[in-house]
């Protein structure tokens, strides 16, 4: 499976609880837990479809040479909501992609919506391509496509028909006119371990990132967190993804004054090669702080030099219990995007409510004041098309992680 930079693909993660429980706690905003049930056990429920757009939605022609073929493409659908899911399904990101749209099936079944009809476009072969085929077929709404270049290349294809787009990317800049960014930010990540951090009595802090467009986000994050918390940001370095400049970034480091904390804006294996360092060239007692990239991490755990060390991420526990579902269903793991996908299809499902089929999507709906909740916890979407996140604050631990701060339940 393809690493993605700077659009937080995260590796698999693994997870277990009873149906019961997740169906009672998926939908986690004032308001929304009580409207919706979801997880109901996985039921096969015909009334509900999923299509991948590559395979016949129709029987084969007939093989009566009297009788009339019968030609593929869409049935005609008026009684439920055509909705577009734009992922890849065959390339280097096929994996991801697949696992998106699996979560997507589930979420359809658990809802035991009668009126969403998903139908899969695959964007390897050419988002652009996906997206024309996605509104000739009569979809009113778009769920994805997974980088932020995809959504730039579709979103001036998709405005005119006034279908809106709800991304899985984390790239705020694709956000805005039509398009809602679900994706978890790094932005979120670093504001809200920052805060903690200063709760804590924290006040000067440093800030170390890879030279990556994920690690600048970042480090522009650090800084605005840490002056709208009322800190000091200490020296902040940057260093290219070799050994020997992360060894001479951290050195840098230490011609600066003391800090209290250090942000290690990177993925978790490279920040188990930096904290050594980091201990050993000025930091010797500074407080490690991460970003959402590390919740995936499992060999964090592992590493002694990095217990004690805090970042923020949205919640695994609902996420847990639907990766246990899905692996009895799929017979592997999902990607952890999988949520994303998920959490897209319960949103939709509250919207088609009280959405007439036919008629355009109403987008305004997707500004509720009280949010949606999911698999990840609450969200909400702001005008410029960009999601707020509640998140948590983990600490790693020997063996594992364990949460310090709790996402709140409630805006």
């Amino acid at each position: 499976m393809a690493t993605i930079m700077a659009e937080a693909r995260h590796p698999e993660q693994a997870f277990a609880v009873s149906s019961a429980s997740l169906r009672q706690s998926a939908l986690l905003s004032a308001g929304v837990l009580a409207r919706t049930a979801i997880i109901a056990g996985g039921l096969l429920l015909s009334a509900c479809q999923v299509v991948p757009k590559n395979a016949p939605t129709t029987p084969p022609p007939q093989t009566n040479p009297t009788g009339p073929a019968i030609q593929p493409g869409l049935p005609t659908d008026t009684t439920r909501h055509r909705i577009a899911l734009l992922v890849p399904q065959t390339g280097p990101d096929a994996a991801v992609g697949q696992s998106i749209a699996n979560a997507t099936t589930m979420a359809i079944l658990d809802t035991r919506s009668d009126r969403v009809r998903i139908t899969t476009y695959d964007t390897g072969r050419g988002v652009a391509a996906a997206a024309q085929q996605a509104l000739a077929d009569g979809n009113k709404l778009i769920l994805g496509p997974l980088l932020a270049d995809d959504v730039r290349t579709i979103a001036p294809i998709v405005r005119p028909a006034k279908v809106p787009v709800i991304s899985f990317s984390n790239d705020t800049r694709a956000a805005g006119d039509g398009v809602f960014i679900i994706g978890s930010t790094p932005e979120q990540s670093v504001d809200r371990v920052v805060r903690y951090a200063r709760t804590k009595g924290m006040t000067r802090f440093a800030s170390l990132s890879s030279r990556t467009p994920y690690g600048e986000r970042a480090a522009a994050a650090m800084r605005s967190a840490v002056t709208a918390t009322g800190g000091t940001l200490v020296v902040a370095e940057s260093y290219d993804r070799t050994a020997a400049a992360m060894s001479g970034a951290i050195r840098r480091l230490s011609n600066s004054a003391a800090y209290d904390a250090i942000l290690i804006a990177d993925s978790g294996n490279n920040a188990i090669r930096a904290v050594p360092l980091v201990r050993q060239f000025g930091g010797a007692n500074a407080q490690i702080l991460g970003t959402e990239l590390w919740n995936t991490e499992a060999s964090l755990a592992a590493s002694a030099p990095m217990r004690g060390a805090w970042f923020a991420s949205v919640s695994d526990g609902l996420y847990t219990q639907l990766a246990t579902k899905y692996r009895e269903r799929y017979g592997n793991a999902p990607h952890r995007l999988a949520s994303l996908g998920y959490d897209a299809v319960l949103l939709t499902v509250r919207i088609a409510r009280d959405w007439r089929p036919g008629t355009d999507f109403p987008t305004d709906r997707l500004l509720a004041e009280d949010g949606f909740g999911g698999i990840d916890g609450l969200f909400r979407f702001s005008r410029n098309g960009q999601s707020t996140r509640a998140l948590e604050v983990t600490e790693v631990r020997a063996g594992g992680f364990a949460v310090v701060d709790p996402s709140p339940t409630k805006w």
